[in-house]
């Protein structure tokens, strides 16, 4: 069965992505996001952006490549930068890149929008959607609220990056989640 709906699908990272995008093709026409101003540092960014660019061609799904804008996303964080992950910090950073994934879907007259995050158990999945809804109302476009880490998502998702060799990341990709993962190690050494 052809897809014929066209869905733009967010995506934070390849090791996410491989399970969303290949799960999503059996229902959509897909075309994958990257806009991650949050992955810092530089060669992280570099890093997970090749990845994704190396599943969507093994999936045959064109990616577009979003703004790096991390001066932007540096300024709209600030305020929560002394708050923990899975705190506001987090969700004004599901809210900037969902609403510029919604613009982009808006701008290439695609009607629907999603995105990978929510496959990751460390993500809050109301917030996804509460911020995905928002931003689509704000464009003119749908946001498909799954949850993708449900009926064994996140599994799937980790079989898939190992079957491509790909780098499962400890932490989200900003720096303030890359010095939580710094100190949860050397906590993790430190118990041994």
């Amino acid at each position: 069965m052809e897809s014929t709906e066209r869905i733009l699908v967010h995506a934070c990272c390849a090791s996410c992505s491989s399970y969303v995008l290949e799960y999503l093709q059996q229902e959509y026409d897909v075309a994958a996001y990257y806009c991650n101003p949050n992955i810092q540092p530089e060669a992280e960014y570099r890093l997970r952006l090749g990845e994704v660019r190396t599943v969507c061609g093994h999936l045959g799904i064109p990616l577009i490549e979003g703004p790096e804008e991390f001066e932007e996303w540096n300024t709209a964080i600030a305020p929560y930068a002394h708050l923990p992950e899975k705190s506001e910090r987090c969700r004004v950073c599901y809210r900037l890149r969902l609403e510029e994934t919604a613009r982009k879907a808006a701008e290439t007259g695609i009607g629907l929008f999603t995105t990978t995050l929510s496959v990751s158990p460390h993500k809050i999945h109301a917030w996804i959607v509460e911020e995905g809804r928002a931003s689509g109302e704000k464009h003119g476009v749908m946001f498909l609220e799954a949850d993708f880490k449900k009926k064994g998502g996140f599994q799937e998702s980790c079989r898939k990056s190992r079957e491509y060799g790909l780098t499962r990341q400890d932490y989200c990709g900003c720096l303030f989640s890359l010095e939580e993962a710094k100190l949860r190690r050397k906590e993790s050494d430190s118990g041994r």
